[in-house]
């Protein structure tokens, strides 16, 4: 390869470019970012920059030891696929290329409705909203997820009346369900957080929120986590495979119109919040829009584009930092037989574990990093374990596992 094209630039990207070079690729390379700002870090978009303790979040690379052109402000608007490389479309021109990595990550979804609402997806956005959360504020957020809960964690310490509106019955519903989810609700009243749950909005008006079930909520700042959604609007039409993200296999190659044999695109790749890849670990396609899998997979994507036969199934991770508390999961529980409750969950530490026969498939812990670590490996490894022994919270989650 001659002439590699990197869109996206977020930790994926960069990563990208990163580990192409450590890979010994000499060639040309362009990274491709809308946002005008070199790549940085987002969690702390939502911790340590909104709550004013951090302004930059800067990756810390050397792009002139890259040997990288960074085209900051310019943004994908397609791609034409040849039969070996082809042409991304950009504002600033054709880029054509013989290995392209996507890296464009997601963009948070919004309400309907024409009043204001704040997302938190960018600095701008971090930076923004940080300075509407003055004391006495009311504040709602719509979503009690990660990103919500957050949010609420620092509006609330900086004197803010707080509002949590979730269409589920229970916090994190979706994400870790919600017999666990509902252990987290207690937590918003603690940090003097209102939180409405089984309440859907209709719109974002002027002024607050309204409800689908008619009312309203009074509000003089909304910010709106629902979640997010791959970027690949400058993707249609390309003729690669999308469902949900941009699919790939295990080593990242992206398809060609149906999965099938012989449609694999080695000299496309994709990574991060907007790929879809194969994990044999759990038979299925994950979209992991975490930031442990921005870090890691993007080497193995390299790898695929220089040759070189690798495969990523690392076990995906992610944490949060919320009232007070760290919450951390690895794993993935969505085809688990059962759950087994590690210790008092109405404690302040706690571990969920969900297995399926004797595997363990995931975990969330709360203030247990030493269970995460050691469970983190235990799943990477495939061991079997022993439920009666993993549900005692004194014995440690590595002597759990069966010989």
């Amino acid at each position: 390869m001659e002439r590699i094209i990197v869109v996206g630039g977020g930790l994926g990207g960069v990563r990208a470019v990163e580990s192409l070079r450590g890979r010994g690729y000499e060639g040309a390379l362009t990274l491709v970012s809308a946002e005008r700002h070199p790549p940085y870090d987002r969690p702390p978009l939502s911790k340590a920059v909104l709550a004013g303790e951090s302004d930059d979040t800067t990756v810390d690379a050397d792009w002139d030891a890259l040997r990288c052109d960074l085209l900051l402000g310019e943004r994908a608007t397609g791609l034409r696929l040849d039969a070996r490389g082809g042409v991304v479309a950009s504002t600033a021109g054709d880029l054509p290329f013989d290995g392209l990595v996507i890296a464009t990550g997601a963009v948070p979804i919004t309400l309907p409705g024409d009043g204001p609402q704040h997302v938190l997806r960018t600095i701008e956005d971090s930076r923004d909203l940080r300075s509407r959360l003055t004391e006495g504020a009311r504040i709602v957020i719509v979503g009690a997820g990660w990103i919500g809960a957050e949010v609420a964690t620092t509006a609330a310490k900086k004197g803010c009346a707080v509002t949590v509106v979730e269409a589920a019955d229970t916090p994190l519903a979706g994400a870790i369900g919600p017999a666990v989810g509902a252990l987290t609700a207690p937590w918003y009243a603690e940090a003097g957080v209102e939180l409405r749950t089984g309440v859907k909005v209709a719109e974002v008006g002027g002024g607050g929120l309204l409800l689908a079930g008619g009312g309203r909520i009074e509000a003089d700042v909304v910010v709106v986590g629902i979640g997010v959604r791959p970027d690949l609007s400058w993707l249609d039409g390309s003729g690669l495979l999308l469902e949900r993200g941009v699919v790939t296999d295990g080593s990242f190659r992206t398809y060609l119109g149906e999965e099938a044999p012989g449609s694999a695109r080695p000299d496309v790749v994709a990574v991060g919040d907007c790929a879809a890849w194969w994990s044999a670990r759990y038979g299925r396609r994950l979209l992991v829009e975490h930031w442990d899998t921005a870090l890691n997979a993007p080497d193995v994507a390299a790898a695929t584009l220089l040759g070189q036969d690798e495969v990523y199934d690392a076990v995906p991770y992610f944490w949060s930092e919320q009232f007070g508390r760290m919450v951390q999961y690895a794993g993935n529980h969505s085809v688990s037989e059962r759950m087994v409750d590690r210790g008092d969950p109405s404690g302040r530490k706690w571990t969920a574990a969900w297995l399926t026969g004797d595997r363990l498939d995931a975990v969330l812990t709360v203030d247990r990093p030493r269970d995460l670590v050691q469970a983190r490996r235990v799943i990477a490894a495939g061991t079997p374990v022993d439920a009666a022994a993993l549900a005692d919270p004194d014995v440690p989650v590595r002597q759990a596992v069966r010989g």
